[in-house]
Protein backbone atom coordinates (compact mmCIF):
# COMPACT_ATOMS: atom_id res chain seq x y z
CA UNK A 1 0.00 0.00 0.00
CA UNK A 2 1.03 3.28 -0.66
CA UNK A 3 0.01 6.67 0.37
CA UNK A 4 -1.74 9.18 -1.98
CA UNK A 5 -2.29 11.70 0.61
CA UNK A 6 0.00 14.80 0.86
CA UNK A 7 2.17 14.78 4.26
CA UNK A 8 -0.08 17.47 6.08
CA UNK A 9 -2.80 14.88 5.62
CA UNK A 10 -0.90 12.15 7.23
CA UNK A 11 0.05 14.25 10.02
CA UNK A 12 -3.80 15.16 10.89
CA UNK A 13 -4.50 11.59 11.11
CA UNK A 14 -1.71 10.61 12.93
CA UNK A 15 -2.57 13.43 15.48
CA UNK A 16 -5.89 12.37 16.02
CA UNK A 17 -5.25 8.54 16.21
CA UNK A 18 -5.42 8.63 19.97
CA UNK A 19 -9.07 10.01 19.58
CA UNK A 20 -9.41 7.44 16.90
CA UNK A 21 -8.49 4.62 19.18
CA UNK A 22 -10.76 6.01 22.21
CA UNK A 23 -13.61 6.70 20.10
CA UNK A 24 -13.71 10.35 21.20
CA UNK A 25 -13.84 11.10 17.50
CA UNK A 26 -17.67 12.36 15.80
CA UNK A 27 -18.39 10.25 13.25
CA UNK A 28 -17.95 12.19 10.54
CA UNK A 29 -14.31 12.55 11.70
CA UNK A 30 -13.91 9.27 12.31
CA UNK A 31 -15.11 8.12 9.12
CA UNK A 32 -12.34 10.41 7.48
CA UNK A 33 -9.72 8.94 9.08
CA UNK A 34 -11.04 5.42 8.96
CA UNK A 35 -10.52 6.07 4.58
CA UNK A 36 -7.02 7.74 5.49
CA UNK A 37 -6.48 4.57 7.05
CA UNK A 38 -7.54 2.44 4.51
CA UNK A 39 -5.49 3.95 1.90
CA UNK A 40 -1.97 4.85 3.66
CA UNK A 41 -0.57 1.73 4.37
CA UNK A 42 2.34 3.96 6.64
CA UNK A 43 -0.27 5.63 8.58
CA UNK A 44 -2.18 2.20 9.29
CA UNK A 45 1.09 0.73 10.50
CA UNK A 46 1.10 3.60 12.51
CA UNK A 47 -2.13 3.31 13.80
CA UNK A 48 -1.46 -0.59 14.09
CA UNK A 49 1.51 -0.06 16.99
CA UNK A 50 -0.27 2.40 18.66
CA UNK A 51 -3.35 0.10 19.13
CA UNK A 52 -1.26 -2.94 20.12
CA UNK A 53 0.56 0.29 22.20
CA UNK A 54 -2.88 1.54 24.01
CA UNK A 55 -3.69 -3.09 24.34
CA UNK A 56 -0.52 -3.56 26.17
CA UNK A 57 -0.97 -0.02 28.63
CA UNK A 58 -4.49 -1.54 29.64
CA UNK A 59 -3.54 -5.30 30.10
CA UNK A 60 -0.55 -3.90 32.26
CA UNK A 61 -1.95 -1.00 33.98
CA UNK A 62 -5.62 -1.27 33.68
CA UNK A 63 -7.73 -0.43 37.09
CA UNK A 64 -4.50 0.50 38.77
CA UNK A 65 -4.32 3.81 40.09
CA UNK A 66 -1.20 6.24 40.89
CA UNK A 67 -0.47 6.70 44.69
CA UNK A 68 -1.66 9.89 46.39
CA UNK A 69 1.52 11.51 46.61
CA UNK A 70 2.64 11.03 43.01
CA UNK A 71 -0.85 12.73 41.98
CA UNK A 72 -0.38 14.97 44.29
CA UNK A 73 3.28 15.78 43.30
CA UNK A 74 1.84 16.04 39.57
CA UNK A 75 -1.22 18.06 40.53
CA UNK A 76 1.40 20.65 42.28
CA UNK A 77 3.92 20.34 39.52
CA UNK A 78 0.84 21.49 36.79
CA UNK A 79 -0.42 24.11 39.10
CA UNK A 80 3.02 25.68 39.23
CA UNK A 81 3.52 25.28 35.43
CA UNK A 82 -0.07 27.43 35.00
CA UNK A 83 0.84 30.12 37.50
CA UNK A 84 4.43 30.81 35.42
CA UNK A 85 2.90 31.16 32.76
CA UNK A 86 -0.92 32.74 33.24
CA UNK A 87 -1.50 36.10 34.93
CA UNK A 88 -3.62 34.30 37.48
CA UNK A 89 -6.06 36.90 39.68
CA UNK A 90 -8.05 34.59 43.25
CA UNK A 91 -10.72 36.66 44.73
CA UNK A 92 -12.10 35.17 47.67
CA UNK A 93 -15.94 36.42 48.23
CA UNK A 94 -19.00 35.88 50.42
CA UNK A 95 -20.39 33.25 47.35
CA UNK A 96 -16.82 31.74 47.37
CA UNK A 97 -14.02 31.97 45.35
CA UNK A 98 -13.27 32.80 42.17
CA UNK A 99 -9.83 32.20 39.72
CA UNK A 100 -9.51 34.11 36.59
CA UNK A 101 -6.80 33.33 34.57
CA UNK A 102 -5.27 34.84 31.42
CA UNK A 103 -2.14 33.94 29.23
CA UNK A 104 0.94 36.45 29.94
CA UNK A 105 1.77 38.48 27.13
CA UNK A 106 5.35 36.86 25.92
CA UNK A 107 7.63 39.60 24.81
CA UNK A 108 10.64 38.69 22.91
CA UNK A 109 13.82 40.39 23.61
CA UNK A 110 16.21 41.19 20.34
CA UNK A 111 19.63 40.71 22.41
Amino acid sequence: MTCEHDEASCEDVLAEVWLFLDNECNQDRRAALQEHLDECGSCLEHYGLEEHLKELLHRKCGGEHAPSDLRERLRSSIRETVLRQADVTVERGPDGTSVEVRAKKRTSSAD
